[in-house]
């Protein structure tokens, strides 16, 4: 695992380097959240064709990827349509003046590679299990052995079940705000689809994506430490980068402010009725 690591950490480090010398010519440092996915695209990449393959250590590699691409190419589309960097971005820009270039490097792209291992562990779990997967999926015919088995199909299986449900939610989630946003008008906040459930169901997907990897290699050498992963992602995303800053973007804004009174900011649930 220590050799793992250390190869998937210079996969990452060289990765963000690239993306952080991107930012610099484009003058655009929201490039970083193209950068994102596709970190961990190269550490699937390279998991399936470095390290021992099985049916089921591959399907991680495979949810990953394309969840990878999808949302790098999501955001590519957007960044392109936008013309500007992302607020955000453009308010570090401002706020660190002379410290601008080092900071960006160390608090944005090597901080980020530094979340992307933490949050990759359990496709270390799988690419260190190797064949060792498939032995936990197929037990010999011992008491024990088919109890730990078909605990183990259990949990990949209702694994899989929560990385579907959560890619549906940040794919659907992600077209239907893009298709608000060429209509919309200035102050509009989309109230609709996914959206009148959860303020933020890209951001609860992406979420419940990550509970599901974990599950599926829950059970493998290491896995329960891989549990830091789906922690990882949803403190970032509830109380970090996530909602805390997209919503500061919004604070005073009418339609926001009675929009956030009635829907949950993650996990779906129906709207609070408004008080007459």
């Amino acid at each position: 695992m220590g050799i793992l690591l250390l190869i998937v950490g210079q996969i990452i480090f060289i990765h963000a380097t690239i993306w952080y010398i991107i930012a610099l010519a484009l003058k655009r440092n929201d490039v970083a959240d193209i950068a994102w996915g596709l970190g961990f695209f190269w550490v699937a990449l390279y998991a399936a064709l470095a390290m021992p393959v099985t049916p089921f250590n591959f399907l991680v590699y495979v949810f990953v990827g394309i969840w990878a691409l999808r949302l790098s190419a999501h955001i590519g589309i957007r960044n392109y349509r936008k013309k500007q960097e992302d607020f955000r971005y453009r308010k570090w820009r401002e706020e660190w003046g002379k410290t601008f270039l080092w900071r960006t490097y160390l608090q944005v792209f090597l901080l980020q590679g530094l979340f992307q291992i933490i949050i990759a562990a359990p496709l270390l779990v799988a690419a260190n299990s190797g064949h060792d997967f498939l032995a936990y999926l197929l037990m010999p015919s011992q008491p024990d052995a088919i109890f730990y088995g078909r605990y183990a199909e259990f949990t990949f299986i209702t694994g899989s079940m929560v990385w579907i449900t959560g890619f549906l939610f940040q794919a659907i989630g992600d077209y239907q705000l893009a298709r608000f946003a060429k209509t919309k008008q200035p102050g509009q906040i989309i109230q609709t689809g996914l959206w009148r459930y959860s303020r933020h169901p890209n951001y609860f997907g992406e979420i419940v994506m990550w509970w599901g990897i974990w599950l599926m290699v829950g059970i493998l050498p290491y896995g329960l430490w891989a549990i830091v992963s789906p922690l990882t992602i949803t403190f970032l995303l509830a109380k970090v980068s996530g909602v805390p800053m997209l919503e500061a973007k919004y604070k005073g804004n009418p339609a926001f402010e009675a929009y956030k009174k009635r829907t949950p900011a993650l996990f779906p649930w129906f709207p609070k009725k408004e008080k007459a």
